[in-house]
């Protein structure tokens, strides 16, 4: 191994006393290419084993804990026991490699497509449908399925217990439901669950306590929980770097083992709510780095990439497109053969990258997803 990357391959021990036996996680990607009946698909599983050899932690693609949750064609499930054997099959398939296994847990809210769910009942924090065209209005819900939902989420994470993972990482990003409730854009309530930033905090904040409630009950082993969050939104009114400043510092008092950013890429700066020129992960970092991990993502590629992005104190890189490319980046840096590392999409190598055919199609007919698809 090259020296210079040596601080990429240290061990980290999470909060909970979970030990990654590096700093390179496998980011959660969705992959179109789960069983019609929600069950994970062989293809699947080899997809994630395929990658799971190097990186010291995997998160899922993310899984819905209610039928009325299901957010993409192919996406498989968790919101009932019967489907805790086919959880059970891809947390082995990750951990036989020798990776952390995380199931992201989530619910879509309004951003699901009305035909995946129960009688096309979309719903959300408020009866406001996402900005675009032809966008479903969805049904404002009342206390008591708020209620259920939160209840769920402990459901769904008995469920990743019961299936032998190693935590679950609670999806509060990319506009889905928790964020739905975090959001000015999407909720426009005025009861406990809405109206001032401190009450769109609460069903967040209330998913962290019922999932932390249910592991405290059903395990005595150490059991990663993350949370997932975005950190500002392109509509007005919408989250702003403020806004998230004040959702991280709640989130740092839970006892949570890690904060994972959603980026795009990992160097982007803030856009509103802040005056500050720095990267919005190197602000996140000082806000609440201290207390809780944090996890950076974002277009890294090559093994420069990420320790560059090592070196701003963040203990824990994530990476998700390049481990797609290259399912052998850790191995190859580990190697010294870093200069061999792919960084752009074959498309001739789809068996070879065992990428199951519905995520490959997705991928090469996608312009601009992939460096190497134009």
């Amino acid at each position: 191994m090259n020296s210079k990357f040596k601080a990429l391959f240290e061990s980290f021990t999470l909060p909970c006393g979970v030990e990654l036996k590096n700093r390179i996680v496998m980011a959660p990607m969705t992959n179109f290419s789960s069983n019609e009946d929600g069950t994970v698909s062989d293809s699947e599983v080899k997809y994630y084993a395929r990658r799971s050899g190097g990186v010291g932690m995997v998160v899922t693609a993310c899984t819905y804990v209610t039928a009325n949750g299901k957010g993409f064609n192919g996406e498989f499930g968790a919101d009932s026991d019967e489907l805790v054997p086919s959880l059970r099959q891809l947390a082995i398939g990750i951990k036989e490699q020798g990776a952390k296994s995380v199931l992201q847990i989530f619910h879509g809210g309004r951003q699901v497509p009305p035909q995946l769910v129960p009688n096309g009942d979309v719903v959300s924090a408020s009866a406001i449908p996402s900005e675009g065209a032809g966008k479903p209005v969805p049904r404002e819900l009342p206390e008591e399925e708020i209620e259920a939902i939160i209840k769920a989420f402990g459901e769904t994470t008995r469920r990743a217990i019961e299936a032998g993972y190693d935590g679950v990482e609670i999806h509060g990003a990319n506009g889905y439901l928790i964020q739905q409730f975090f959001s000015p854009h999407s909720n426009r309530r005025d009861d406990r669950w809405g109206g001032s930033i401190e009450k769109r905090l609460t069903f967040p904040l209330a998913i962290v306590d019922e999932v932390k409630r249910i592991v405290a009950e059903n395990t005595n082993e150490p059991f990663i929980v993350g949370y997932r969050f975005s950190p500002e939104e392109p509509e007005t009114p919408g989250i702003t770097m403020a806004d998230t400043l004040v959702l991280i510092d709640a989130l740092a008092d839970k006892n949570l083992d890690y904060l994972h950013v959603s980026l795009n890429d990992f160097w982007s700066k803030p856009k509103r709510g802040v005056d500050d020129s720095r990267a919005r992960i190197e602000i996140i970092q000082e806000r609440v780095g201290s207390k809780v991990p944090v996890i950076g993502v974002g277009s890294l590629y090559s093994a420069d990439d990420v320790l560059r992005a090592k070196e701003t104190g963040i203990p824990l890189i994530a990476m998700g497109r390049e481990l797609i490319i290259e399912p052998d980046w850790v191995q190859k840096v580990a190697e010294g053969k870093e200069d061999e590392i792919a960084t752009k999409i074959d498309k001739g190598k789809q068996q070879e990258l065992m990428v199951p055919d519905p995520l490959w199609q997705a991928i090469i007919h996608t312009p601009g997803w992939f460096p190497g698809i134009e």
